[in-house]
């Protein structure tokens, strides 16, 4: 070979060589991405355990609760921004201007409900999928009802990827429930309802808790248990805030 044809193969093999690493590293990221967001260390287990003593000091008491908040990876639950956040007892924002709830808040609320294996349970507010992923770890049949079109979609593709499958993810609208599913033995609502939902109370089995914030700009956690066909025993347990549960959107 002579020199000129010896630098006329180099250049050929500069032209080529930095196209096709970059073209390699574009191919690697696109295949590693959907890995490493739903990578859960040694480090979040850790910090999720932080967080489950934070809520025993916080008064929650129910052990499998407290289990169920230990073993959830509520990082992958939020939009990246609110990562190194995710286990802090904090609301955060998600899509569709909603929030995944205080972790605090997720817990009172599912002690109230006092969850028992093959409990036949409704949501009203399915969210980020957080609250049921918590009551399927509990072991509870969960019916859930969205009424965010964009949440609805992104969170029936994502539980299932955690292995959480709840009996039905229902894209509709929560105050009317889900009457060809009842009765159930309880209901639990994420959102901030101005009055409760007569469909809810009737959609309950004697003996059932429904769980519901109640008011307008704040909340009364509020607990109604089914004493019998027209007859409820109601409790009150003090101020939250939620995002408003919104009516007859679809």
């Amino acid at each position: 070979m002579n020199k000129n044809s010896f630098f006329e193969a180099e250049k050929r093999k500069r032209k080529y060589k930095k196209p096709f690493e970059l073209l390699h590293v574009s191919f690697t990221f696109k295949f590693l991405k959907p890995q490493l967001f739903l990578k859960d260390t040694f480090k979040h287990k850790g910090l999720r355990q932080q967080l489950v003593k934070v809520l025993i000091d916080k008064g929650i008491k129910d052990d499998a609760v407290l289990s169920a908040i230990g073993n959830i990876p509520r990082h992958l639950f939020m939009d990246s921004g609110f990562l190194d956040h995710a286990y802090q007892d904090k609301a955060f924002p998600i899509a569709a201007d909603q929030t995944i709830s205080q972790p605090y808040t997720v817990a009172f609320q599912t002690e109230l409900l006092q969850v028992k294996k093959e409990s036949k349970i409704l949501e009203i507010g399915t969210g980020s999928g957080y609250q049921a992923a918590v009551l399927c770890e509990l072991g509870a049949k969960v019916y859930s009802i969205e009424r965010q079109q964009e949440l609805f979609k992104k969170t029936s593709k994502f539980l299932p990827k955690l292995g959480y499958r709840p009996k039905k993810l229902i894209f509709g609208d929560g105050y009317k429930g889900l009457k060809e599913e009842a009765p159930f033995d309880g209901i639990i609502v994420t959102a901030g309802a101005p009055f409760v939902p007569k469909p809810l109370l009737s959609q309950l089995k004697v003996g059932g808790r429904l769980v519901i914030p109640v008011g307008d700009d704040v909340q009364v956690m509020t607990l109604f248990i089914r004493k019998g066909s027209k007859e409820f025993e109601k409790h009150e347990f003090g101020d939250f805030r939620f995002v408003p549960l919104l009516e007859d959107k679809n």
